[in-house]
């Protein structure tokens, strides 16, 4: 009887997923390329109506296989929400993460490509990602992973949501009295501002509950050390 053991994988389970992702986005590459090279670029540029062509069958493969993969991925995020949720409620303790999810901030970058987006198919959305920013405070998180949430804690948590929560609405508010004085300008310039702005406001708000909650709770636990 064979008892040796099988040798572990050499790719971690991450590295396996984002490999998924990156071979999603290089198929969706070769296929708007093909679209634009073979087909037209009927199903890159905006059409009014659509009537199914088979040289379209790449493009829509593609995206096809993207709206999967992102299901998968919102499967996992649940799957490992409600894992966390139970880790917390059982052992009265933060959530377990890497603080290498900070990482995840930087897609926040690619809200700059909203101004290109925009400027080509009048397409909003490329803004949101401006959103991702407020990932960044996964680093703070990550750090304070598996705490303890005593009354302090929790006393410190409350204060660092209502002060970043105040922080985001203040932006927020003073975006909406820009769109409401700005009649000289045109729509096409404050959308584009709004939806940016409303993003950055998110990113902020997202990122300071977590920057400051991980302040306060090392400040007090810096002077519980010098009494």
């Amino acid at each position: 009887m064979d008892t040796e053991m099988k040798p572990a994988s050499k790719f971690p389970l991450w590295l396996k997923r984002a490999a998924g992702g990156a071979a999603c986005a290089a198929l969706t590459g070769a296929a708007v390329w093909y679209d634009l090279t073979y087909n037209g670029g009927r199903l890159v540029y905006p059409m009014h109506s659509y009537a199914f062509r088979t040289t379209d069958i790449p493009m829509l493969a593609a995206v096809a296989l993207d709206v999967l993969y992102v299901l998968y991925l919102a499967y996992l995020i649940v799957r490992w929400s409600r894992a966390q949720k139970e880790h917390v409620i059982k052992t009265g303790r933060t959530r377990r993460l890497s603080p290498k999810l900070g990482f995840l901030g930087f897609c926040g970058f690619l809200g700059f490509a909203g101004f290109w987006i925009y400027g080509a198919l009048g397409d909003l959305s490329g803004f949101i990602f401006f959103a991702f920013f407020g990932f960044f405070g996964f680093f703070f998180e990550g750090k304070m992973s598996n705490t303890l949430m005593d009354e302090r804690f929790k006393e410190n948590a409350a204060k660092a949501e209502r002060k970043a929560m105040r922080t985001g609405f203040g932006i927020i508010f003073v975006l909406l009295l820009f769109a409401g004085q700005a009649g000289r300008l045109t729509v096409e310039l404050v959308a584009p501002i709004l939806v940016a702005g409303i993003a950055l406001a998110v990113a902020l708000t997202l990122f300071l509950s977590e920057y400051l909650l991980y302040r306060y709770d090392h400040d007090d636990a810096a002077a519980l050390e010098e009494e």
